[in-house]
């Protein structure tokens, strides 16, 4: 039986493939600080956008939709995360934070996807 973090690993990779398929460009995975994480970040090449992507995992939406689990406490740790990563990259384009949420069993995902999410 897959722990929590591996199970989040593979639901990450799910939405990478799934943000490649609408042609963003993947920069990194698991970008850590000491502030928190950034699961994935991308380039978006059309309106040259620097995209932070959070996703999330429920099997069931019976206690609220992936994307709700995503609260103010958690923007704000990506939010601090995402700051550091523009400044080490000397980026001073367009950014964005997405979230992916994700619903169901890997037979059949459910991926909701919300852009300028926060």
């Amino acid at each position: 039986m897959k722990n929590k973090r591996e199970t989040g690993f593979e639901y990450e990779e799910i939405a990478k493939k799934f943000l490649e398929e609408k042609n963003l460009s993947f920069i990194t995975s698991n970008y850590y600080t000491r502030y928190g994480e950034v699961d994935l970040i991308f380039f978006e090449k059309l309106s040259e956008t620097l995209v932070f992507v959070e996703v999330k995992y429920r099997k069931k939406s019976i206690y609220g939709t992936a994307v709700e689990t995503v609260d103010r406490k958690k923007q704000e740790k990506i939010l601090l995360s995402s700051q550091i990563y523009i400044i080490e990259n000397e980026w001073n384009g367009n950014i964005r934070y997405d979230i992916i949420g994700i619903t169901g069993n890997k037979s059949e995902n459910n991926i909701n996807w919300i852009k300028n999410a926060f």
